[in-house]
């Protein structure tokens, strides 16, 4: 795990960390986190979130919260995800995260998602999620957040399996969607369930 970060906490300035989970599934939010630790913490990851086991991503999900300065959610709901695109839903949920911050920043780092008009450097680099501390935390917060998400959805919506996949296009969720229908957090501009609202019309 590298760290970028040590250039802007030997300043005494706090790094910023955002990473987002959700990009993929026909359901439900995506969620973006932005993370701040103290200048001079000892990384504690060594893997994105994707390597861990949903045990391992609960454990340090609790060291996170409990070693950050700040810990922050943004979301781009199944709605702005239709009218936006999933790119800039994402990007806008990116930016309102960040924003969120109450306090200064030195700069801060996204897993390959570049923003603007911010008074401090926002780096973006490819697999950030993998290489830079700060980033590697956000991802894991991003992840169990939405996980624990779609668990209640699934609760909601009994039926899609939403607690198992995530939301994720599955075999089981396809066969779930062609039974039951698109429900209300489906994003019904992604393939899979355009096509099932297409046939509803010609119906």
């Amino acid at each position: 795990m590298e760290l970028p970060e040590r250039e802007f906490w030997e300043r005494g300035l706090p790094v910023a960390g955002l990473d987002e989970a959700g990009r993929g599934p026909l359901a439900g939010p995506v969620v973006v986190a932005c993370v701040v630790f103290p200048p001079g913490t000892e990384p504690f990851l060594d893997k994105d979130s994707k390597k861990l086991s949903p045990a391992e991503r609960a454990l340090l999900f609790e060291k996170i919260v409990k070693r950050a300065l700040f810990v922050g959610v943004s979301f781009a709901t199944p709605r702005e995800v239709e009218a936006f695109n999933v790119y800039r839903a994402t990007k806008r949920a990116y930016a309102r995260a960040l924003r969120a911050v109450p306090f200064k920043l030195g700069a801060a780092f996204t897993d390959f998602m570049p923003l603007e008009n911010f008074p401090f450097p926002v780096i973006s680099e490819a697999k950030a999620d993998e290489r830079v501390f700060s980033v590697a935390a956000a991802s894991v917060v991003a992840k169990v957040v939405r996980d624990r998400i779609m668990e209640l959805y699934a609760k909601r919506h009994p039926g899609y399996g939403f607690e198992k996949h995530k939301g994720y296009p599955t075999r089981e969720h396809l066969e779930a969607l062609s039974r039951l229908g698109p429900s209300e957090i489906h994003r019904t501009s992604y393939g899979p369930v355009k096509r099932l609202f297409d046939r509803k019309g010609e119906d």
